[in-house]
């Protein structure tokens, strides 16, 4: 149960941005939900996220294992359940998300995937990391991706935390 209360879809302050989470999202999710209450912050929000998400080179495969493996790391089951079926989509196999917990001895990864993958457990986990871990990714991904990369493991960070300091759950009643 979230430690605060959802915002009121019906509030006719919000509706034009619940009119367009739903249009872009399909639905507002419990996380717009609770970010409603400050609509400047749920726009900002949606715009970043979104670029994040759907505006940048970085492979989609990629993309969204190192957002299971945040979650993971943060114990965000709310952001893990959420996705789940994106990453099935882009190409991440039910056997690697099955051994996301402990990805090192797995065999299902491959080289650029375990490079992302350290470089992703490092930022999570010390912030302040071997500069030989993003060199590697640099030489997976190039520059521009390396810099998405890095900014879509911070930005799920973001995601992981702001959900579990507010103890924002899918099956929340709202």
């Amino acid at each position: 149960m979230a430690r605060l209360p959802y915002a009121d879809l019906n509030s006719t302050a919000i509706k034009p941005l619940v009119d367009r989470i739903t249009a872009e999202r399909g639905s507002v999710l419990h996380l717009y939900q609770m970010l409603l209450h400050s609509p400047p912050l749920a726009e900002g929000w949606l715009a970043f996220l979104t670029a994040v998400r759907q505006r940048l080179d970085l492979p989609g495969d990629l993309r969204e294992l190192v957002i299971m493996r945040v979650a993971h790391l943060n114990g965000a089951p709310y952001e893990a359940a959420q996705h789940v079926p994106h990453a099935l989509k882009e190409g991440v196999t039910q056997a690697q998300l099955d051994d996301l917990a402990d990805w090192v001895p797995s065999a299902h990864y491959s080289p650029r995937q375990r490079a992302v993958l350290a470089l992703c457990d490092a930022i999570t986990r010390d912030i302040h990391f071997d500069p030989a871990l993003l060199a590697a990714v640099k030489q997976e991904l190039g520059e521009r991706q390396a810099v998405e990369l890095v900014a879509t493991v911070a930005a799920y960070n973001m995601v992981s935390r702001f959900l579990e300091a507010l103890a924002i759950h899918a099956d929340d009643p709202r």
